[in-house]
């Protein structure tokens, strides 16, 4: 999330995070990780079932663990500027720790709060519902505890979960093996890719995910949490420090309570799109529907096949060179790249190939799409995808996506020379 401070170019954030360590040791081998578990979302009680009167509960996992923490008490008073009603309910877990920020009285340690409305914005006025102390919050398995314990307390006919933190898509950095969101500095611990899958798994059902966090809009994570949630909102680049504006999301909601996941997750795009706009400032989000990401796969699978019988390398790079690039130069706009090379190849099948993935792209699955600034380019269709431009990062291999998809085959074959492939 929020790069502001982490990151605006991988330049900028490597020399400031360069002596913190944010890998956690035992996670280097993911899949061995994810063989020895089995997670299973708990049956909710008929209590529970029948105390669901209310539409939503909105569920915020606020780890302000890091140098984002002046954020996380910001976006708490943002969301007490509507707080829960009679027909939704806001919950959050909010972590703290010494050395970024002495607000609220300078607490530090992991509350849980049930949001209400409450018109100080200098303090978190809101009853603490639960003072756990120090937790890690870079534990996936602590994040699915947070939310199995909101919707047993809290339960609603629909629900939302929001992932606030840092986030830096399936990867960090080309030299570092791990990847994925929610970043503890007092633990060094973090959510990876595939533990996101699996924390998404636990919860049981959730109507609408959002990545309130950095880089999170890609293939490389939607196909791991794809069976668990509906809808997807993220964004391609790196979002200000500010991240959501939390009131302009639970404002309307609140006025109409009774609205579709489908429109909640078009309500939080145009939320944060609507700020940014508002201060002229860069921004990227945009609404996934996880429902057509298998018939998405299919496509772009019958893509990269066509391409790499085309033998069309010098296309496929130049179109790779020129295609919209976020913060990590790796990311690009998949919709772009592909109207690039459309242009430039000279193949039949690769053309209707791409026509197809084209139309799905826009019509099926990126279901709603704001930019703002520089990326207001007619470039940034709201998917962003791992396109190296020298070398493939083996850790990719870890992720579902690349089990199920040919794109780990279809970088291997641009980046090779002499028809040899690079694994």
């Amino acid at each position: 999330m929020k790069t502001a401070i982490m990151a605006v170019s991988l330049s900028i954030a490597a020399p400031l995070y360069a002596a913190i360590n944010f890998d956690n040791p035992k996670n280097n081998d993911i899949k061995e990780e994810i063989s020895g578990l089995e997670i299973s979302a708990p049956a909710p009680s008929q209590a529970a079932e029948a105390k669901a009167d209310k539409e939503w509960t909105i569920m915020v996992y606020v780890n302000g663990k890091n140098n984002l923490e002046r954020f996380a008490m910001s976006d708490m008073n943002e969301m007490e500027k509507i707080g829960s009603t009679d027909k939704i309910n806001i919950v959050t877990e909010v972590g703290r720790i010494n050395g970024y920020d002495t607000s609220d009285g300078d607490w530090v340690g992991t509350r849980r709060y049930l949001v209400q409305k409450d018109n100080d914005t200098g303090k978190i006025g809101s009853p603490v519902v639960q003072d756990l102390g120090k937790v890690d919050m870079g534990d996936y398995k602590h994040m699915a505890e947070f939310a199995n314990w909101a919707k047993t307390k809290y339960p609603a006919k629909k629900y939302m979960f929001v992932a606030w933190n840092h986030g830096s898509g399936w990867v960090k950095s080309m030299d570092m093996v791990t990847k994925g969101i929610s970043y503890d500095d007092e633990t060094n611990n973090h959510i990876t890719t595939p533990q996101l899958g699996m924390a998404l798994q636990s919860m049981g059902k959730v109507d609408v995910y959002g990545s309130d966090a950095c880089l999170m809009q890609m293939p490389e994570v939607n196909y791991e949490i794809r069976k668990s949630v509906d809808y997807i909102v993220g964004s391609e680049e790196t979002e200000p420090g500010d991240g959501y504006t939390y009131d302009l999301l639970l404002g309307p909601l609140a006025k109409n309570p009774g609205m579709s996941a489908k429109d909640l997750g078009k309500l939080a795009v145009d939320a944060y799109s609507d700020h940014y706009q508002s201060v002229s400032q860069d921004s990227t989000q945009s609404l996934i529907d996880s429902g057509a990401m298998d018939a998405f796969l299919g496509l772009l699978n019958e893509f990269a096949a066509s391409a790499m019988a085309s033998g069309e390398k010098t296309q496929v790079k130049s179109a790779l060179g020129s295609a919209q690039s976020f913060a990590y130069r790796d990311n690009k706009d998949l919709w772009h790249f592909l109207n690039l090379y459309a242009a430039s190849s000279g193949n039949a099948d690769v053309k209707a190939k791409i026509s197809k993935l084209q139309e799905f792209l826009l019509g099926n699955l990126v279901l709603h799409n704001r930019v703002n600034g520089k990326f207001a380019n007619g470039n940034t269709k709201g998917l962003a995808i791992y396109m190296p431009a020298s070398s493939f990062n083996s850790a990719y291999k870890n992720l579902s996506w690349a089990s199920a998809s040919k794109w780990d085959e279809f970088i291997n074959w641009y980046l090779a020379k002499d028809g040899l492939l690079s694994f």
